[in-house]
């Protein structure tokens, strides 16, 4: 499978990727659980479909000492045991994020429910890592980038 456009290494998309890259590593330091922005990503990437971001993130969360049976059961984690309420709380924000496009939006109890867990430096950057997760895969998804081959560390 080819992409559609090779999103890089075109001059003005790989100018974007460049940009909202280095905004991502913002991110780096932020306050925000590693853990927890890593199933941000990987949820969202699950309900906007995007097999990229989803090999990625997968393959990061691994790397960083995340157990396989959380990352298998990021997509059920309603049903699930294995994550804590505060990760419940942003993975809840995630969805409804990324579903607001099907018309609902980010509830009030879904925001209060994350502002218990999370002070206001968290949410910024839950807030940042979901909008940011959202471009990666609208890009990749629109150009269909093949997911894969990605090597950890290979985006850093």
């Amino acid at each position: 499978m080819d992409a559609r456009l090779d999103y890089f290494g075109n001059p003005v998309g790989g100018k974007f990727m460049k940009t909202i890259i280095s905004a991502g590593r913002a991110l780096v330091d932020s306050p925000l659980p590693v853990a927890t922005q890593e199933l941000v990503r990987m949820r969202a990437s699950q309900i906007n479909g995007c097999a990229v971001c989803l090999d990625i993130h997968t393959k990061e969360a691994a790397a960083a000492g995340e157990s396989a049976v959380r990352i298998n059961l990021v997509a059920a984690w309603r049903e699930a045991t294995v994550f804590t309420e505060a990760e419940r709380a942003a993975l809840e924000l995630t969805e409804q994020a990324c579903r607001m496009a099907d018309g609902g939006s980010v509830t009030d109890e879904a925001w209060s429910n994350a502002a218990k867990h999370y002070d206001e430096d968290q949410l910024a950057a839950l807030v940042a890592v979901i909008a940011l997760i959202n471009a990666f895969n609208r890009v990749n998804a629109i150009v269909q980038n093949p997911a894969g081959d990605y090597r950890v560390g290979q985006i850093a």
